[in-house]
């Protein structure tokens, strides 16, 4: 059964926008009949120019940031009994009017975050703006493995299931980053909305994003979210079975689950080969690193390839590599281990083991993928079958 589009409240988040606030209410209410505006802290009496028109209004006495603007809307929408909100902002930049796209939207995928995709093709787009969705997109795609258009569009709908199954800890504008981000752990799908866009000239915009502070915080709050997402460990999935845990020590077990969460043989092998080939070369400190980026880009189990580079831990898969680097350049292999050749000739062995691992590294990996793959394959048939007979 399809969501009507009354369960969905408006929400308008406003932050001294008193000049376009009325605007923007009087369009919403053409499409929408459930408006809240949550004013947080303003202080230029923006809200008064709306007092004659339906839409709720709830106050924060204090500016508490963009992020705890919209964590009231949502426990405004759970009293209302709302299935979702649908966030816009206040400084008339988007048009109310693409309301019934993301109505469209939630009703045939409830269970989505829609996000705003703005069109870069009217006149006046900051560059920082441009930029900004560059970067951001980026680094949602190496935490997430998702690809959005635009993760810092403000316009968009959120299932109020969402916010009882993560928790958040931002709560000014690296808020709409960090649930997105944990969202997609969670098991959501974050999927793209067309919308239109308008930029004043820059004398007439007025933004609230502190460039220094602001930009630190989301900085921050990207360092955290991308170390979390380092760890070999699953994120919990908060709408699928809790009781099945990946772990590379049953590699069986572990591969059952990666397939019942819709990855294939092929996905995983390609994974544990990139895995390999990666813990092979000499990228000391930045194994990790360089998985989670290169995997999460993409869009393969960061969980596979971390697990598979374990088995190039030192000593053996470097030594071999460094044996048949010093082979390549001199004809036989390094029998001679002392302080001399290992210490004082280091960068000649660190030189090697890079030789050796452009060598090693795709034949351990082409090994490990074609293992997994058909290991995953005789689980997923196994799988089948208990399909089929069921």
């Amino acid at each position: 059964m399809g969501i009507k589009k009354t369960d969905a409240l408006i929400v308008i988040p406003v932050y001294n926008h008193g000049t376009t606030l009325r605007q923007v209410v009087e369009e919403t209410l053409a499409i929408h009949p459930d408006v809240l505006v949550v004013d947080d802290g303003s202080t230029d009496c923006g809200t008064d120019t709306i007092a004659d028109l339906p839409a709720q209004i709830i106050r924060h006495e204090n500016n508490k940031g963009k992020g705890q603007a919209i964590l009231t809307a949502v426990a405004e929408a759970r009293r209302l009994k709302k299935t979702h909100i649908i966030t816009l902002d206040a400084d008339a930049q988007h048009f109310p009017s693409d309301i019934p796209s993301f109505n469209v939207a939630i009703e045939a995928e409830p269970r989505a975050i829609f996000i705003g995709a703005r069109r870069f093709t009217v006149p006046n787009i900051p560059a920082s703006s441009k930029f900004g969705r560059s970067f951001s997109n980026f680094w949602l795609r190496v935490q997430t493995g998702l690809k959005v258009s635009d993760v810092q569009c403000g316009f968009r709908a959120y299932p109020i299931a969402i916010f009882d199954a993560i928790k958040t800890s931002e709560r000014r504008f690296a808020f709409e980053i960090e649930v997105l981000v944990k969202a997609a752990w969670a098991g959501y799908p974050l999927m793209d909305v067309d919308i239109d866009v308008f930029y004043p000239t820059p004398e007439e915009r007025i933004s609230h994003f502190r460039a220094l502070k602001d930009n630190v915080e989301i900085s921050l709050m990207n360092t955290r979210l991308t170390a979390r997402s380092f760890l070999p460990l699953p994120h919990r999935q908060y709408t699928e079975n809790e009781d099945g845990k990946v772990s590379p020590i049953h590699p069986l077990k572990s591969l059952r689950i990666l397939l019942e969460k819709n990855k294939t043989p092929s996905s995983l092998a390609l994974a544990g080969t990139l895995g390999m080939l990666l813990g092979t070369l000499p990228l000391i400190g930045l194994h990790s690193l360089s998985i989670v980026i290169i995997l999460g880009y993409f869009r393969l189990n960061k969980i596979t390839g971390l697990a598979v580079s374990q088995l190039c831990i030192p000593p053996f898969v470097p030594a071999l590599c460094i044996e048949v680097g010093y082979y390549i350049r001199h004809g036989h292999f390094l029998t001679d281990i002392s302080l001399q050749t290992l210490g004082y000739e280091a960068l000649d062995r660190i030189w090697e083991w890079m030789l050796g691992s452009l060598v090693l590294g795709p034949v351990l990996g082409l090994s490990i993928g074609i293992v997994i793959y058909l290991m995953a394959l005789a689980v997923k048939i196994r799988l089948n079958r208990k399909g089929t007979t069921a």
